[in-house]
């Protein structure tokens, strides 16, 4: 088999969809299993949906997944340019060649004209019988053909399906593909803006850039029936076919889309994009880690055929192949996706999650020695699903404690032991090294219960009794801090004791 080489198409018209993402990544892994190259391709073709920004955002996010280009705008190639706007007429030159062997042909009419064609027939399709009737070349006298080219704003170039023929497709995900040519519509494969459509774009570039697989969405399976023809008409030895399953909606009804994200309170998109009108929330400012999300990504359609759920980029480089991908679409499940970041928080050094932390910190709180957040982290990092959560069930680290678990208080405060907490905070105050060998000890002699002294604490150093291990967190906080923390608080819970009687 000759090297292998795959591309990653999308179109810069908003932000990277999740089931992008997860696109780049199988064409990703396959390049890098089979030693390939994995290109990036810009299919900007369709100008009024363009969106500025959206190239960019496309490349950081492939960046920040480490799934980065061999060959693509910003990145080489022997092969480029890289941006379908800037091969225009590379794209008329196909056409060209096409409308002379006959396998294309010109079309005048108006959008307006295709419109009443629709209103009178909902099933309406520019195809090899209703272009008799239509205003094209093939309908057409040659004068009127002539005069119109001269004088049209609205020349088009169509592919010339004939019916009647079997197109067998050998997808290597569903098998065995037939469609019947009798189906098909006369796409439009050349605009009047000169711009080709997707359809001709996409087989000139992957021909001339030497892709050897496709790997795409499901949604363009239908459209493989147009795209080999136009290999066939043009010379070109089709690549591999391998149509992906779709991702979907939490419910499993229905495809993922990018208004779901809103709806169901959950990112589909893999950074946080403002645009113009609209701002939707991304994995990595969502407190996502980037390797997380590959592995949640990977198994939505894939399967290892082994009971692994945790696999690095080189472990599913090494695993991943295509004909364990399956054919049904894949449920997006959120909560699987915050268990997968909880498993890689819980393997990321402390002094990494410190430094993704720092700034949102800083913002909030303000600046904190690297080694303190780092001890944050790490007495957090087991009880969160998302970093962020390090920050807002941690909060107690950065700032003082003004609510408490008043429920508790009331049930566990006695305001008689009052002068035993005092005694406490200054054994902690005195040496927070040996605080839990100290209070303990104090507990025990003073024949108190440990289910009455340590939740009252707890809540005094925290706030609840939700939280990590409660002398690591006052070693952490240091023994001047949590002695005040103790003092301010037993204030606070004889007034709510009181309040409560």
């Amino acid at each position: 088999m000759s090297s292998v080489r795959v591309r990653f198409a999308p179109s810069p018209t908003g932000p990277l969809h999740i089931g992008g993402v997860r696109t780049a990544l199988y064409n990703f892994l396959f390049a890098r299993k089979n030693k390939g190259t994995f290109i990036l391709r810009i299919e900007d073709t369709d100008q009024v949906r363009y969106v500025p920004g959206a190239e960019d955002y496309i490349i950081e996010s492939l960046n920040w997944f480490g799934l980065v280009p061999d060959e693509g705008p910003g990145f080489g190639g022997a092969y480029g340019p890289y941006r379908q706007s800037e091969r225009k007429e590379l794209y008329q030159s196909y056409a060209e060649k096409l409308l002379e062997s006959g396998n294309a042909y010109y079309s005048f009419d108006t959008p307006e004209e295709l419109d009443q064609q629709r209103e009178k027939d909902s099933t309406f399709k520019y195809d090899s019988q209703s272009r008799k009737y239509l205003k094209n070349s093939l309908s057409l006298s040659p004068d009127e053909t002539s005069q119109l080219m001269k004088t049209s704003q609205h020349i088009a170039v169509r592919l010339k399906v004939e019916p009647g023929e079997k197109i067998v497709i050998h997808d290597q995900i569903r098998g065995t593909v037939v469609f019947d040519s009798s189906e098909l519509d006369d796409k439009v494969i050349l605009k009047a803006d000169g711009m080709p459509t997707y359809h001709l774009a996409n087989i000139v570039d992957d021909a001339l850039m030497q892709i050897t697989h496709v790997i795409r969405g499901e949604e363009w399976l239908s459209s493989t029936a147009h795209h080999m023809l136009l290999y066939k008409y043009l010379g070109y030895t089709p690549p591999s076919f391998a149509h992906l399953p779709l991702i979907l909606k939490p419910s499993g009804q229905g495809k993922l889309s990018k208004r779901d994200g809103a709806t169901f309170g959950f990112p589909v998109f893999p950074l946080t994009w403002h645009g113009d009108k609209e701002i939707f929330d991304g994995f990595r400012e969502s407190g996502f880690l980037q390797e997380a999300v590959l592995n949640f990504l990977s198994l939505l359609g894939w399967n290892p055929g082994t009971d692994q759920e945790l696999f690095s980029l080189s472990d599913l480089i090494h695993a991943f192949s295509l004909d364990k991908i399956v054919k049904s679409g894949a449920r997006f499940d959120f909560d699987k996706a915050k268990w997968f970041n909880q498993q890689y928080i819980i393997q990321t050094p402390d002094e990494i999650l410190a430094h993704i932390i720092s700034s949102k910190v800083e913002n909030l709180y303000g600046t904190f020695p690297t080694a303190y957040l780092s001890g944050v982290c790490k007495q957090m990092k087991e009880r969160v699903h998302v970093v962020d959560e390090i920050i807002t069930a941690g909060r107690f680290f950065f700032e003082d404690v003004t609510t408490y678990d008043e429920e508790t208080i009331i049930k566990k405060y006695k305001p008689e032991n009052r002068i035993f907490f005092e005694k406490i905070a200054a054994l902690i105050s005195q040496d927070i090294s040996k605080a839990e060998e100290n209070v303990k000890s104090f507990i025990q002699q003073e024949a108190l219960k440990m289910g009455e002294i340590l939740p009252v604490i707890r809540i005094a150093i925290s706030g609840s009794m939700q939280g990590p291990d409660l002398f690591q967190s006052m070693q952490l906080l240091g023994g001047e801090k949590s002695c005040q923390r103790i003092i301010s608080a037993i204030e606070t819970f004889d007034t709510i004791v009181s309040s409560a009687k």
